[in-house]
């Protein structure tokens, strides 16, 4: 549950500062519910990355292909690059979405090893984290 004990979608009441002039909302309230709003976007929209990667996880299975694509992966992180507006930095958002690619690809093991049989081998694209899946 949100912070507070709120339910989800309702809406802390903004504080008012002024006294009697006309009252107008905190500019720190007004931006920290700004913030809670795009954390729960961020949430559904890294589930649904999450989702995808399940699905490739599966296919890379399939085709006898391993999770680990690193030149796909170096591919993800120079499109976020480029299509970078500000204000953070290039080398931030690398590192925020190297973490989120580290995790689509434990996400995708692990789907992949609970696909088969259970007590099923291992294929080549699931199984334990192996040394050539480290980053650098």
């Amino acid at each position: 549950m949100p912070r507070g004990g709120e339910r989800r979608g309702t809406a802390r009441p903004a504080r008012r500062r002024g006294g009697g002039r006309a009252a107008r909302l905190d500019p720190m309230e007004e931006l920290r519910t700004r913030i809670d709003g795009i954390d729960r976007r961020l949430v559904r929209l890294l589930n649904e990355r999450a989702g995808c990667a399940v699905a490739l996880g599966r296919i890379k299975l399939q085709r006898g292909l391993t999770i680990y694509q690193p030149a796909r992966e170096e591919e993800v992180l120079e499109n976020i690059q480029r299509s970078n507006g500000g204000p953070l930095e290039s080398a931030a958002l690398r590192r925020l979405f190297e973490r989120i690619i580290d995790e689509s690809r434990r996400i995708e093991r692990s789907a992949t090893d609970r696909s088969g049989a259970p007590g099923a081998p291992h294929g080549p694209a699931s199984g334990p984290p192996r040394p050539e899946d480290a980053k650098d």
